[in-house]
């Protein structure tokens, strides 16, 4: 089991935007036992702070400005804006995180260019996914220089709790990890969807179907990570020539499934670029 040491005991964590992301991090923060009053949330939709109010008893603020006292007292910033909101989320929230660690989970946006909106360098992007909702996140990592040993330390004390963490030592992987990991439960959904309307065309009920689709996902990817050997290994000892998985996978490999998609995934990184063209301008 994954041990996560405990955050600093007087913390005070800022996240500007209250979505599911945020809430994802607020809840590992939670179950760490940081308490609601140490999380300043700027939120401007209603219905979100009503849910943050509802789920951990936080009172969120609609803009910066009424949450500025608090703001500023806050070791770290957590970005969970949209890209095309980002800098303008920035612009009126700096004044009040000047002195904070700025982590940003936000597609896209470049670090210099949250660097200019922010007026520091002590910046940290994440990619996290979906499965941090229940704890099996997995999020990629990168420091920019002006973020230290003990700035990498911290952030990983804070997202810990959300799954699996993984540096990388250039930003540009970030929209490989976007592309891969990030839209990567959407990929899996997909095929789930796709297992089980076979099965449902097979004569088994929506269901059954459902639940044979997920837990052989679960139970392939449980296999996948336990053991040393790659996935192409793995795949080729459930495939007797002449029996039924080699027909599925010959039939996939007509369709060149696998090449289709790479180039999905490629597809995925590139509008990672683009948006950090579009959005991370001044």
């Amino acid at each position: 089991m994954r041990t996560t040491p405990a955050l600093p005991a007087d913390i005070s964590i800022a996240f500007i935007g209250g979505g599911n992301m945020a809430s994802a991090i607020i809840g590992g923060l939670a179950g760490q036992g940081l308490p609601a009053a140490r999380i300043v949330v700027v939120e401007p939709s209603d219905e979100a702070r009503a849910r943050l109010a509802q789920q951990f008893g936080i009172a969120a603020h609609a803009c910066a400005d009424a949450a500025g006292t608090a703001l500023g007292g806050c070791a770290v910033a957590v970005w969970a804006v949209k890209p095309q909101t980002f800098h303008e989320a920035a612009t009126a929230a700096a004044p009040h995180v000047a002195r904070a660690l700025h982590l940003s989970v936000a597609a896209g946006i470049p670090s210099g260019s949250i660097a200019r909106w922010l007026g520091t360098e002590r910046i940290v992007r994440a990619m996290p996914n979906t499965p941090a909702l229940v704890g099996q996140g997995m999020t990629g990592l990168f420091a920019r220089a002006g973020a230290d040993a003990a700035d990498r330390a911290l952030v990983e004390r804070l997202l810990g709790p959300t799954g699996a963490l993984l540096w990388v030592d250039e930003e540009r992987l970030l929209d490989a990890v976007t592309a891969l990991s990030g839209s990567g439960p959407a990929y899996v959904f997909y095929v789930i969807e796709a297992l089980a309307q076979a099965g449902v065309d097979m004569g088994l009920a929506p269901q059954q179907a459902h639940r044979l689709a997920v837990g052989t996902f679960v139970g392939a990817s449980a296999l996948a990570a336990a053991s040393d050997e790659p996935p192409a290994v793995l795949r080729q000892r459930v495939t007797s020539k002449g029996g039924t998985t080699h027909a599925a996978i010959t039939a996939l490999e007509a369709a060149q499934v696998k090449q289709q998609f790479v180039a999905a995934i490629r597809a995925a990184e590139r509008r990672a670029q683009e948006l950090g063209q579009e959005f991370g301008a001044d």
